[in-house]
Formats: structure tokens, sequence, C-alpha cells
């Protein structure tokens, strides 16, 4: 364990190095965007360089590399990244006004701020590839034993081990507590850096034992619920009294609200302008394939069930089967054109004008035509619990591998897990990471859209 904390500092150190290097790079290249940087003297330019170096140190004090640990996605690295060089633009200019360095250094400082984000963003993600490819080769590993036989075990460590990522290794794998008492008695092994323990809540005693067992072996110890005895409500506070409650979501504060409600108007409003400059080719393609309309309107079922017109391009032939019947895969309704509108998302574009209304979000559950409201929700129990929140031209589900036809339940007893894990675990950071990698389907085809 030892060794692995010590490859972990060195990590972090190492990608701490390559910020203010890639820092000073950006400056250096743009430095004679400074008003009089010609008529700089020694003293002002080391004044300068000194002033960013110090508002970059103070910025990874707060927000630095989180890379070198185990369990670190991309909505974390994009999170903690944006806020580094959002902290470091803003100490930078504060330090540079304050002691009167110069005027009218804002927007400098956003052209630096931009050009930082899109660097250290590609680098941190080679430096995770880096980490990836060192952890599956069994470098910088970390072992582990699971005690235990309930499927909650058996999927935390399919998730541990299957993500070469996080460079874990099981040593020993015990199916109940009383069998890894006998065999640690007999053989003292070794246990790993982490043990994992699930065992019902009422074998308490052997818990605790296991639990001190650990802390005299200098082992991480994580107890994980069985399945059955998971206590899925979530905990809430009304003045000083607790109470529990089915689903809350971080989307219940005005604040977030506000802050999502802001994200929503500023991307459309992106959207809806590059929308205008497509309209023409669209609009052409359209009618020079298929007769009729170029906006497609349904009514679909939105926040809190009540239904709205969501808009569309137009990607199929008209026809009496729109309003209860699914695209598939190679369905004779869609138009070449209009099937390539779908896989690329292009015929979404006109929803953004729902999300300016006010019916839509960027990103939610993706409505459902009203019959399918109607079917799904006397078929899955936890249905109707995607309206809580507004509808969204993509979603968790989209990204996740649950976008397109849904012909068997499963698939959308999937798509509804999905929907209510992300209204449970809301973030603005993961609705820029959702819109993300939507964007990079345009490019990317997606097998599943159709």
């Amino acid at each position: 364990m030892r060794n692995n904390n010590q490859t972990n500092r060195l990590i972090k150190w190492i990608v701490i190095a390559f910020d203010f290097i890639i820092l000073w790079g950006i400056l250096w290249l743009v430095v004679d965007l400074f008003p009089g940087y010609e008529r700089w003297d020694e003293e002002k330019l080391l004044v300068f360089w000194l002033q960013c170096t110090i508002a970059l140190l103070l910025a990874e004090i707060r927000f630095g590399t989180a890379i070198h640990l185990r369990q670190v996605g991309a909505g974390d690295i994009l999170q903690r990244t944006t806020m580094l060089v959002a902290t470091y633009t803003l100490f930078a200019y504060i330090l540079l006004r304050a002691v009167h360095f110069m005027s009218k250094v804002g927007w400098r400082f956003v052209i630096i701020g931009i050009g930082l984000l899109a660097v250290l963003l590609l680098v941190r993600f080679v430096e995770r590839w880096i980490l990836k490819r060192l952890r599956s080769a069994g470098y910088n590993t970390r072992n582990i034993t699971l005690i235990g036989n309930d499927v909650a075990l058996q999927k935390l460590g399919d998730k541990l081990i299957g993500n070469p990522t996080y460079g874990y290794r099981i040593c020993n794998r015990f199916e109940n507590a009383e069998e890894f008492m006998n065999e640690d008695e007999k053989h003292k092994q070794k246990l790993g850096e982490e043990l994992y323990l699930c065992v019902p809540r009422g074998e308490r005693q052997m818990i605790e034992q296991i639990s001190m067992l650990c802390d005299r072996r200098m082992v991480k110890f994580y107890y994980v619920p069985p399945v059955k005895e998971s206590f899925s409500m979530q905990s809430l506070f009304i003045d000083d009294i607790e109470v529990f409650a089915n689903y809350a979501s971080p989307l219940e504060e005005p604040l977030n609200r506000l802050m999502k409600r802001i994200f929503d108007i500023v991307v459309s409003i992106i959207a809806l302008t590059f929308t205008a400059l497509l309209l023409p080719v669209v609009a052409i393609a359209i009618k020079m394939q298929s007769p009729g309309p170029l906006l497609f309107r349904q009514r679909r079922t939105g926040m809190n069930g009540k239904d709205f017109w969501c808009l569309k391009f137009r990607s199929m032939h008209v026809n009496a089967d729109s309003d209860r019947k699914q695209a598939t895969k190679d369905d004779p309704r869609k138009f070449p054109f209009g099937n390539f509108m779908r896989k690329t998302n292009i015929d979404e574009l006109p929803q953004f004008w729902n999300v300016l209304r006010g019916d839509m979000s960027i990103v939610g559950p993706r409505p459902h035509m009203l019959a399918h409201t109607e079917q799904y929700s006397a078929l899955i129990s936890k249905y109707m619990v995607r309206h809580f929140v507004k509808p969204g031209i993509t979603g968790w589900a989209q990204v996740t591998g649950f976008r397109g036809e849904t012909s068997e339940l499963w698939q959308m007893e999937g798509r509804v897990e999905s929907d209510i894990y992300y209204i449970k675990h809301w973030s603005i950071w993961l609705d820029i990471r959702i819109v993300w990698m939507t964007a990079k389907s345009v490019f990317i085809s997606d097998k599943n859209a159709y």
C-alpha cells in the first residue's frame, strides 16, 4: 500500500508540473497581446510571470488534479479541470489589477483561459489513457479481498475489475464470512489493500470482527449491503428533522433549477442560430425526397405528466402510424436524408425551440409519445418517475446504450432506470458530459441511432 501511495503522489506532482509547463507555454505564445509588452523592462516581465504562476498555484491548491485517484471518471476530470482554469483566470486577473500592473486585461485572460482549458482537457485524457495502460500492465495496482456471494458484491467486483483504469486485482474471494475467518485463522493470508464484505446487517458481530481485523492489518474496510437489504430511499432534512423520500433530486433546489435554465437558454440560442444557417439545406433536402411539411409535430408527455407539442425535422414520409409506432432500423417510412438526420441528431434541432419555450431541457429523459406513456406506465412501476423533471433533447439513457427502438420490455426498463439515475444524481457537470457524449455521435455513428 505504501508503494502505491507513493506512486500516486508522484503521478499527482508530475501532472501538476505539466500544468505549469502548459501555462507557461501558452503565456509565452500570447504575451505579446498585452498592451505595451514590447516596452516592458525585466522587472515588469518578472512580475507578470510571477503573478501568473502564483495564480495557478492558488488554483491548484483548491482544484488540484485528481487524475491519479482510482475511481475518477470523465465527468470528474471535466469538472475539476474547468474549475481549475476558471479559478486561475480569476486569480490572475485580480492579482495583476491589484498591483496596477495594467488595465483592460480581462478579455486577454479569457483567451488564455479558453486556450488553457482546451489544452489541459486534452492532456488530462491522454494522461488518463497512459495511467490506464500502466495499470493494465500490472503497475500501480491495488489488491482487494471480496467476502460474500450476493449480487451486490458481484456487481461491485465486476465494476472494479472490469475497468482497467482503476487498477484493481482480486487477491482473495470468499463465499461467506465464516469461510474467510476459518482460512485466516489457519493461514493469515494477505488481504491486499482493501476488503469488501457483503453479509446481512443482522450479522453485526461478524461485521465488527472483520472490521477490527482490517484495522490491525492496515487494510481499508468496506461494507456492502446485500441487494434485498439495500435501502433505496434518500435522507432529507425538514428543519432539523430527518425524513426519507423515495426520490430526491438536486433539481428540487431553486438555485440548481436556475443554473440549469440558464444553461438551457444559452445553449438553445447558440443551437438555434446554427439551425437557422442550416435550415435552407435541410428544407431543400426534405422537400426533394418527400412531399409534406418541413417540421413534424407530435404530442408527447412532459414534466409532471403534462402534454406538449414536440418539434422535429420530418425524417419520415407522412404516415398514419407516426403517433403509435416507433422507428425501426430498416423502417420503410424513412427517406434517405431523414435516415441521415436521425443518425446525426440533426432532426432534433427544432427541439431547441421547445427548450427555449420551457417545455423541455437540453438534458433530461427523452419524451415519449402519448401511446407509449400509457402502455409502459401500466407495465413498469417506476415509469412515471421520469416525469419529475423536464424531458430532454438528449439524456443519460441515450448516451449509455438505451437509445432507439425498445422492442423488448427490458430495454425500456433499462431506459427508465437510467433516467431515474440522472434525476437523482443531476449536476451541471453531468449535463455538460452528456452534451459532449451526444455531440460525439455526430462524428461517431451510434448503432442504435435509427
